[in-house]
Parts: C-alpha cells; structure tokens; sequence
C-alpha cells in the first residue's frame, strides 16, 4: 500500500511539472505575441485609426491613379481604332471633349 501511494505521489508531481513547463511555454508565447509589431500597432484607438486613414488615403490615391491610367489608355487605344468607324469617331469625340477647357467665370 505504501508503494501505490509514492506512485500516485510522483504520477502527481509529474503531471505538475508538466503542467508548470506548458504554463510557461504559454507566457512566453503570450508576451512573444504582445512584443509583435501588429499587436504594438493596435494597442490604442489613436495609432489604429492613424493607421486605418493612412490606410485608407493610400488606396484612394491607388485608385484614382489606376483607374486615371486604365480610362486614358482605354480611350487612347479606341481613338487609334480607325477601321471601325463607329468607335473611332466615338473615341474622336470623347478625346476632343476631354481637351476642350471649361469655360472660365
């Protein structure tokens, strides 16, 4: 009897040690995860709404570019369509109504 009780003693101990090792294996991971850049960003309203407009500001700007840049080439490409009457004369009139100036106050 004495010996079942030593056993139950160190399965005991055992399972604590292992229990102490996964428990600090956790805290380390928690604080590796704290000390990450994404976390350190985040951490108050302030820097995540900076973020979130500088964010925001730059596919705005992405947006307006490409799409300034794919408009121009598209009408560009359908003006230098000369052997389809239809869409040269439509891409001519587009091109000339882009370049004449508003009319100034």
């Amino acid at each position: 009897m004495p010996n079942s009780d030593s056993d139950a003693t160190d399965a005991l101990a055992q399972r604590e040690e292992q229990l102490s090792q996964e428990v600090r294996a956790l805290r380390a991971e928690v604080e590796r995860m704290n000390n990450h850049r994404f976390i350190r960003l985040h951490d108050s309203l302030f820097k995540l709404g900076m973020f979130q407009l500088y964010r925001g500001l730059a596919f705005g700007l992405g947006s307006v570019l490409g799409a300034t840049i794919l408009v121009s080439w598209v009408i560009y490409m359908l003006g230098s369509i000369d052997f389809i009457p239809v869409l040269g004369d439509w891409a001519t009139q587009i091109i000339d109504e882009i370049q004449i100036a508003p009319p100034q106050q």
